[in-house]
C-alpha cells in the first residue's frame, strides 16, 4: 500500500503554483489529482490540451519515490521531460535513442532517488532485465499515457500495452496505476479498466468540447485551392494539413513551397533524418506550416498550433479528435478544418481493405466509418455530435461557433424527395447501396437496374431532374439524420429507420440547408476563419515577446513553447508587469520559471515602460 497520508490539494496547488505557474488545477484536473492523492487507481479522459499530464506530474512530486511514465512515442518523451527539466523537475527517459552507458547512467541516477518521473515505452516492459531494475526502486505511481492503445477497439492498438498489467503485479508493492487517453468511447474505456487491471478505479471524463475550438466541416471545396489560400492568409500561424496518402502530402508540400509558404512534410516514405529535421523545423517555428500523413502522431506537443486542416476524412472519430485536438493546446481560439468528398470514403475503405486483420475488427472498423462519414454530412451541432459519440454528458445548447450553428445556408423542405426515396428503398426490399438506390431514381437504365426489373418500379425517375450525386448527397444526410441506415462492411445496404415512417405518412418534415444564390465579391472560403482573442490587443509588444522567448529557447536548445506558452505571452503583453510579483502572477510563469527565464521579459517591460503607443 503506498503511503498518501498528508498529501493534501493544498500542497498540490503549491507544486503547480511554483513549478507551472498556475494558481489553481483546472476543474477535470483536481478531481483526478484527488483521486491519486488518496492513493486510488484512476482513469482520466481528457481532451487533447486538456493538462492530462499535470495530473501525474503534480502527484509524482508529492508521492515518495518515483513515478514511471509508459508513454508510446519517443518524441513525445523528449518533449515532455524537457519541459519538465525547464521547469526545475527531476526527470529523465529511457529509450531506443540512448547508449548503453546513457541507460545505466539514468537507472543509476533513479536508484540515489535524484529522479522523480522516468518515461518509457511500454516495449520496455517485456525486458527480462528491465523489470528487474524496476523491481528495486521504490516505484509509487505507473502513469499510462495514450492508454487508448491497450484496446483492440480503440485507434492505435499496441500489443506492447498489453504489458502494462503483468509488469505491474510483478513489483515487490503495487504501486497505484493511472490511465489517462483524449479519446475513448465506452467501450474501450471498460477495455482500459479491465486490460490494465484496474482496481476500483476513479473514472473522469471531462470536457472533451473544448470551447477555443472551431471545428468546420466544408463539403464541395476545390481542396487544393483551399488549402493554399489558408495557408497563405495565415502565414504567421503554425499549422497541420492532415492527409490521407503519402502522394498527396508531397503534393501539397510541392504546391504550398511554390507559393512561397515555408512548409514542411512527413510520412513514412521518408527517411528518419528527413522526418526528425521536418517535425524539429515544425517545432522550433522555423516552418509555420506542416503537410503530413497520421504518422505525424502523438509525439506533437506544439502549444500554438492555430489550426489543423483534414484534406480528407479520417478513418474515425477517435483518430479525428486526436489529430484536430493538436489545435490550440495553449487555449487559444483555433480552427479544425475537416475538407470532405465523396472520394475520401472509396480511399478509407480501400486502406481497410489493404489492412490485414479478422473478420470481426474489419466489421468494426466499417462501422466506425460509417460515424464519421455520418458526422461530416450531420446538421446536428458539430461539438453535440461529438460528445454523443463519446458518451460524455452534456447540455443540448449549440456550441454556436462551429460549421453547423454559424451556417447561414437557406432552409430548404425537401419532405417530398424524402418520401421518394423512402418509398424506392422499400420497394427495393432494403436490400441494395446507396449508388444503386440513387441510379434508380435518377431513371437509369443501366445493366444492373435493368438486370433487377427496378426500371419497372413507380419510382424510377422519380428525381429524374436531379444528378446522381445530389440524390446521394440527400441520402446521406438522411442517414446521418437517422431517417436511414447502413449495413456494416465494405459494400453496405441502405435500411429505412423509424423515422422514416412518420415522413411517409405526412407526419413530419425534412428540411435541408442549401447554398443562397452567390453574391458579388463573397468568398465561400472566409469559412472556417475565426476571431482575433480578444487578450491579443497590442500584436507589436507579442512579436517583441516571441523574439526574447526564440533567443531563450535557442540557447536552451528547446522549442520555444517550453519556455512560455503564446497564451502567457499574450497575457503579458497586456498586463505588461513591472515587478517580480506581478510577473509571476501571469499565468503560466511560476517561481521556477520566472527565476529561470522571467527576468529578460520583466526587464523588457521596466526598460520600455508603457507599450501602449504601440497600438
Amino acid at each position: 500500500m503506498i503511503h498518501t497520508q498528508g498529501l493534501t490539494m493544498e500542497r498540490a496547488q503549491a507544486e503547480l503554483q511554483k513549478y507551472y505557474g498556475y494558481p489553481d488545477f483546472r476543474e477535470g484536473q483536481k478531481h483526478i489529482v484527488a483521486s491519486l492523492l488518496q492513493g486510488g487507481d484512476t482513469l482520466g479522459i481528457m481532451p487533447t490540451g486538456g493538462g492530462k499530464s499535470i495530473c501525474y506530474q503534480v502527484p509524482a512530486l508529492l508521492l515518495p519515490g518515483l513515478t514511471l511514465v509508459v508513454s508510446p512515442l519517443i518524441s513525445l518523451m523528449k518533449d515532455q521531460v524537457d519541459a519538465l527539466t525547464t521547469a526545475g523537475i527531476p526527470a529523465a527517459y529511457i529509450n531506443s535513442t540512448l547508449s548503453g552507458k546513457e541507460a545505466n547512467d539514468r537507472l543509476r541516477a533513479a536508484r540515489r532517488g535524484e529522479l522523480k518521473l522516468l518515461y518509457v515505452a511500454p516495449e520496455r516492459l517485456e525486458l527480462d532485465w528491465f523489470r528487474m531494475e524496476m523491481a528495486e526502486l521504490p516505484i509509487s505511481l505507473v502513469a499510462v499515457d495514450e492508454a487508448h492503445c491497450v484496446s483492440q477497439w480503440g485507434h492505435d492498438f499496441r500489443t506492447s500495452y498489453l504489458s502494462v498489467s503483468p509488469f505491474v503485479d510483478g513489483l515487490p508493492e503495487r504501486p497505484i496505476v493511472a490511465a489517462f487517453t483524449a479519446t475513448a468511447t465506452p467501450e474501450v474505456m471498460e477495455d482500459i479498466v479491465r486490460l490494465l487491471r484496474l482496481r476500483d478505479p476513479g473514472v473522469f471524463v471531462t470536457g472533451l468540447g473544448r470551447d477555443n475550438l472551431a471545428m468546420s466541416v466544408l463539403r464541395g471545396e476545390n481542396k487544393r485551392e483551399f488549402v493554399l489560400d489558408y495557408a497563405a492568409s495565415h502565414s504567421q500561424e503554425p499549422g497541420i494539413i492532415y492527409a490521407a496518402t503519402r502522394k498527396e502530402v508531397d503534393d501539397l508540400y510541392q504546391r504550398l513551397s511554390a507559393a512561397g509558404v515555408p512548409a514542411g512534410r512527413y510520412h513514412a516514405g521518408m527517411s528518419d533524418e528527413d522526418r526528425a529535421a521536418n517535425q524539429e523545423a515544425f517545432l522550433y517555428d522555423d516552418i509555420r506550416v506542416i503537410a503530413a500523413t497520421n504518422a505525424f502522431g502523438m509525439g506533437i506537443d506544439k502549444s500554438n498550433v492555430r489550426y489543423v486542416i483534414h484534406y480528407n476524412m479520417p478513418k474515425n472519430m477517435e483518430a479525428y479528435v486526436q489529430e484536430a485536438g493538436r489545435a490550440g493546446r495553449d487555449g487559444e481560439p483555433s480552427s479544425c478544418i475537416l475538407l470532405f468528398s465523396a472520394q475520401d470514403i472509396m480511399t478509407q475503405k480501400f486502406l481497410i481493405e489493404q489492412n490485414p486483420q479478422d473478420s470481426e475488427r474489419k466489421q468494426n472498423d466499417y462501422r466506425k466509418l460509417q460515424q464519421m462519414i455520418d458526422y461530416c454530412y450531420t446538421t446536428r451541432c458539430l461539438r453535440s455530435a461529438m460528445l454523443d459519440y463519446f458518451g460524455e454528458e452534456h447540455d443540448d445548447a449549440p456550441c454556436g461557433k462551429c460549421s453547423s450553428c454559424t451556417d447561414d445556408r437557406e432552409l430548404v423542405d425537401i419532405t417530398v424527395e424524402a418520401q421518394k426515396i423512402f418509398s424506392c428503398i422499400h420497394r427495393m426490399r432494403e436490400r441494395f447501396g446507396v449508388a444503386l438506390v440513387a441510379s434508380v431514381l435518377k431513371g437509369s437504365r443501366s445493366q444492373k437496374v435493368l438486370q433487377y426489373g427496378f426500371d419497372k418500379l413507380p419510382t424510377h425517375g422519380a428525381l429524374s431532374a436531379k444528378t446522381e450525386k445530389e440524390i446521394t448527397e440527400i441520402i446521406n444526410v438522411l442517414i446521418s439524420e437517422g431517417y436511414l441506415a447502413l449495413s456494416e462492411g465494405q459494400y453496405p445496404i441502405v435500411r429505412l429507420q423509424l423515422p422514416a415512417a412518420d415522413v411517409l405518412k405526412g407526419q413530419a418534415q425534412v428540411v435541408q440547408r442549401v447554398a443562397r444564390a452567390a453574391k458579388s465579391g463573397g468568398s465561400s472560403r472566409s469559412r472556417g476563419s475565426r476571431d482575433v482573442h480578444p487578450s491579443a490587443v497590442n500584436e507589436t509588444v507579442f512579436e517583441q515577446l516571441r523574439l526574447i522567448r526564440r533567443e531563450l529557447a535557442e540557447r536552451e536548445h528547446v522549442p520555444s513553447y517550453i519556455i512560455f506558452n503564446d497564451a502567457t505571452l499574450r497575457e503579458m503583453s497586456v498586463a505588461q508587469p513591472q515587478t517580480e510579483r506581478e510577473m509571476m502572477n501571469v499565468k503560466g510563469v511560476g517561481e521556477v520559471k520566472y527565476r529561470k527565464y522571467g527576468r529578460a521579459f520583466l526587464e523588457f517591460f521596466q526598460r520600455d515602460g508603457d507599450h501602449a503607443d504601440y497600438d
